[in-house]
């Protein structure tokens, strides 16, 4: 049996598993383009045709590198196994010798790109669920350190004879994973408690019932790209022990790169994803005034209750009721 043979029969299953995922990305982007062309979300979201074009590229961007890297998988598979069938040495020696062709590189390349798109919009979702630019600080200068990592990485698995899984090239693609992956947990550790605790909050601010698709156990997946750092973690350990299932794990964590992003962008587009407002809103102190009687229930940031008595009725051009908002101290 083959010494690759796990390596060779892990590479196969991960292409198809391709073929599979890239279908989920595809239903995903045109159920995006679809939203964003949705007359009832030009209408509601008329102040934000500048950010539907800004996700409707950076989601063409992310389909178009995902599919280099699942073409470029394809092809290799196709010149390996039945192209370059009877080459001497088996396909072994075929993975030895044209591991770093040129587009075995264009799709690592694709691959780091669309690494470092899906963390900077993790960053920014961070950020907006935050909305405070200190929780976001350190995230960036991992960030910025894992791109580096990640071009030196390139370099070397791009060289002749070159492998991404053995030499140089294997211990700075470590390094850079261990970086990736380091951004990917602090991030989505620091939108999960947020969304979890603020989302409290805001249900008793605005109700249970409008809360709640801010709180559930898919919102906090979603947002907070869980999917994408789950897989990136077991990509990292079967890489770091220099398993030859990592092939496989790999082409997992790509495809869930661009998943986990565009699942992001579709829960936007639609309206239901966790805004700087909302932030804002779980910072404040909210007042529901009866003009009946005078008497009104403030809701602080913490979501208490207490109940006051105003000395004058609002005004009878005013509505029945009324929202107050107070800025918190």
């Amino acid at each position: 049996m083959s010494s690759m043979s796990v390596f060779q029969n892990s590479y196969y299953i991960g292409n198809n598993f391709n073929g599979i995922l890239y279908g989920v990305e595809l239903v995903l982007y045109f159920m995006t383009v679809r939203a964003m062309l949705d007359p009832k979300h030009k209408q509601s979201r008329a102040s934000s045709r500048r950010s539907d074009g800004f996700f409707l590229f950076f989601s063409t961007a992310l389909l178009c590198l995902n599919t280099i890297f699942v073409a470029t998988e394809a092809v290799f598979g196709e010149e390996m196994w039945i192209v370059n069938a009877d080459y001497p040495g088996g396909q072994d020696a075929y993975l030895g010798d044209f591991a770093s062709v040129w587009y075995q590189t264009l799709g690592t390349a694709a691959s780091i790109v669309l690494n470092l798109l899906s963390d900077g919009l993790l960053i920014y979702r961070c950020w907006v669920v935050w909305d405070d630019l200190r929780v976001v600080a350190f995230p960036i200068l991992l960030y910025l350190g894992a791109f580096s990592v990640g071009l030196a990485q390139l370099y070397e698995s791009s060289r002749p004879h070159a492998s991404y899984f053995a030499g140089l090239s294997q211990k700075l693609g470590v390094a850079y994973t261990s970086s990736v992956i380091s951004l990917n947990i602090i991030v989505s550790a620091l939108i999960c408690g947020r969304i979890y605790f603020a989302g409290r909050r805001y249900a008793k601010i605005v109700g249970i019932e409008v809360g709640r698709d801010y709180m559930t156990a898919s919102a906090i997946i979603i947002e907070s790209a869980s999917l994408y750092t789950l897989f990136g973690i077991a990509y990292l350990i079967s890489f770091s022990i220099n398993s030859q299932t990592s092939i496989f794990f790999l082409s997992l964590y790509v495809m869930m790169t661009c998943i986990a992003p565009q699942m992001i962008i579709l829960r936007v587009v639609a309206g239901r994803a966790w805004t700087r407002d909302k932030s804002a809103m779980t910072a404040t102190n909210l007042e529901f005034t009866k003009s009946g009687d005078g008497s009104a229930t403030r809701v602080d940031s913490f979501g208490e209750s207490r109940f006051t008595k105003h000395s004058e009725l609002t005004s009878k051009h005013s509505n029945p009721s009324m929202i107050e908002v107070v800025e918190a101290v």
